[in-house]
């Protein structure tokens, strides 16, 4: 691809740039260390890339086939966004000694991806803004996906060291909370876009 050094330079900064991602796991490096927190860190370097290549075959088509069940990912979405922030919420941020909550699983990390807001704006700028009808579409979004690939490794590892090193800056477990708390009003505040758009579709 002639352009190729964008779309590695738009892959970058979608995925450096705070968003869902960057907020669970920062919050995973401070609750649950960076050992237990690879699976989630695998999920989304993983997942994320999966969806990308996903949207590119035309799995989008679906969607515009069957816009109801657009709808029903976004509301579950939504609900499961205020699940995932009561979660973060209420970590103690000693969550390696007492066990009383997990971290995030390989699979639960890589299906995050679907009904995560910004990564549906990542996949779906990417494939539009790169992808010409005048070349294999296909090998086109062979390299899309790939840059991603590249670029979500050490982009999520940057904000999981990042989360895993507070724990030298917030000392006790009470500035842990606040931090928590933080991240999980983040969090809703990162899907407030898609609560506005149903609720002026459905209640005008």
């Amino acid at each position: 691809m002639e352009n190729y050094l964008a779309v590695l330079l738009f892959s970058f900064t979608t995925a450096v740039t705070p968003g869902p991602n960057v907020i669970m796991i920062t919050s995973s490096g401070l609750n649950y260390g960076i050992r237990k927190s690879l699976p989630h860190y695998l999920g989304v370097c993983i997942g994320l890339p999966v969806m990308v290549a996903a949207v590119g075959l035309g799995f989008d088509v679906v969607f515009h086939e069957f816009p109801l069940l657009h709808e029903i990912i976004k509301v579950t979405g939504i609900l499961y966004f205020f699940y995932l922030a009561y979660h973060v919420a209420t970590a103690s941020g000693t969550a390696t000694r007492d066990n009383k909550t997990t971290p995030f699983t390989f699979i639960q990390a890589a299906v995050f991806q679907w009904i995560n807001p910004k990564a549906w704006i990542m996949a779906t700028e990417a494939i539009a803004a790169y992808t010409t009808d005048d070349s294999d579409i296909l090998m086109q979004v062979y390299y899309i996906t790939l840059a991603f690939f590249i670029m979500m490794f050490p982009c999520t590892a940057l904000w999981l060291f990042f989360g895993a090193n507070l724990k030298k800056i917030l000392k006790n477990e009470m500035q842990q909370r606040l931090f928590n708390v933080s991240m999980a009003l983040l969090l809703i505040a990162s899907i407030t876009p898609v609560i506005i758009e149903l609720a002026l579709k459905y209640f005008p």
